[in-house]
């Protein structure tokens, strides 16, 4: 730390003494999946105790409507938790952007409800990495910049979604409106590698659901007369699979419907993911994706409705955001840290903030692993290193740099 001024070695030393540990703990105790309100609701109270150490407007923002497809093909109503907003001067001349998510994969009835020491400062636990751990970070590291006496310099929005995990469906409007006029944005999803290493370019990522609708017939006395769905849903798996090539992945991951055996199915739900590398491949995959359900609704004379489309779009490493990963890149190693960036076949929030035109690092987190599964784990000393490397950035983004 003997290149940074005597305010930066303040705020880097006020970042990492911050209780981070005792956040983490608490928050990983509720459980906060996607789908389970209750304990969203718990979880967005605790965030509110804790954010409300910040100034400005806070206010836990309601869901955006969202309609999905059900499993007997049916549009529905999908419930979301509210989303934590604070705005902090809006009328700054530098505004910057931190987003972060309070639900997990992990549902409420899920076994996975504990946290445990694996060894000395390393925690298992639901969302420990991903993304509560993130959050104690983006915390400690704005309460340490809010103390300097320049801080009027810069304003800020925090958003802190409740669906992130399920392609922030209720939140995405939210999140196009904070980051107009952004300077830059920062999101703590975990680090992309237990080394610290971040996400650079992601690809895009589009959840589709089609709902092949047939005809019934009895299977052994006239099933020439039926049109069977849950065959044409098979095909249409099939046709999709052959789009994958390089720079686009695609996924066929479930087959809803059916019927009895002695019944031709009228009905099946296919449901697809298909991640483009870049808009021109998710432009092509859109019309190549239209081609197969034209050709299986003709071939197999049944109907076929397409709900969902591309909710993440691709995030390329543009030459802002390169800029935005050099700042930080520097700031690591004027505190002694390694930070590298590799690009990475996951998807977040930070797709979507880079869309707006706003340079974006998204796994400013803690270092940890094995996240969306019961072996995730938080390396506890990086919660005090993250925190440390957060607040050096905020500090020279709000000084100009």
């Amino acid at each position: 730390m003997a290149l940074l001024s005597s305010s930066e070695r303040a705020v880097v030393e006020r970042a990492g003494a911050e209780h981070m540990l005792d956040q983490v703990l608490a928050w990983a105790a509720i459980n906060s999946g996607s789908r389970n309100l209750a304990g969203l609701e718990r979880m967005a109270d605790l965030l509110v105790d804790a954010f409300a150490a910040l100034p400005g407007i806070l206010r836990l923002d309601n869901p955006a409507p969202v309609e999905a497809v059900d499993a007997a093909g049916r549009t529905v109503t999908i419930e979301h938790g509210r989303h934590l907003h604070l705005t902090v001067r809006p009328t700054a001349p530098i505004q910057l952007l931190f987003t972060g998510h309070m639900d997990t994969v992990f549902a409420a009835d899920h076994p996975f409800q504990q946290t445990r020491w694996l060894e000395d400062e390393v925690l298992n636990g639901p969302g420990v990495a991903d993304m509560k751990g993130g959050l104690a970070v983006m915390l400690a590291a704005l309460g340490a910049v809010e103390r300097i006496p320049a801080a009027d310099r810069f304003g800020y929005e925090v958003v802190i979604n409740s669906d992130e995990e399920v392609g922030s469906p209720a939140s995405a409007a939210l999140l196009a409106r904070a980051a107009q006029g952004k300077r830059a944005a920062l999101t703590y999803e975990p680090a992309a590698l237990p080394d610290g290493t971040l996400a650079g370019a992601r690809p895009g990522s589009g959840n589709f659901a089609f709902v092949v609708r047939g005809r019934s017939a009895h299977a052994g006395r006239n099933p020439e007369d039926g049109r069977n769905a849950l065959l044409a849903a098979a095909d249409l798996a099939l046709r999709l699979d052959t789009l994958r090539r390089e720079g686009l992945s695609v996924n066929p991951s479930r087959i809803e419907g059916g019927s009895p055996s002695n019944v031709v199915p009228d009905l099946a739900i296919l449901r697809v993911n298909l991640r483009p590398r870049d808009p021109a491949v998710e432009a092509a995959a859109k019309q190549a994706v239209a081609s197969a359900v034209d050709a299986v609704a003709a071939e197999r004379d049944v109907h076929v409705e397409i709900s969902g489309g591309f909710g993440r779009p691709p995030k390329p490493l543009t030459a802002a955001a390169e800029k935005l990963f050099g700042l930080v890149k520097q700031a690591g190693t004027d505190l002694g840290q390694e930070i590298a960036w590799q690009p990475s076949g996951g998807v977040c929030d930070g797709n979507n903030i880079a869309a707006c035109g706003v340079p974006v690092v998204d796994t400013m987190g803690v270092r940890g692993g094995k996240i969306h599964s019961p072996e995730e784990f938080l390396i506890v000393d990086s919660l005090a290193e993250r925190a440390a490397l957060s607040a050096l950035t905020i500090l020279r983004l709000a000084e100009g740099a």
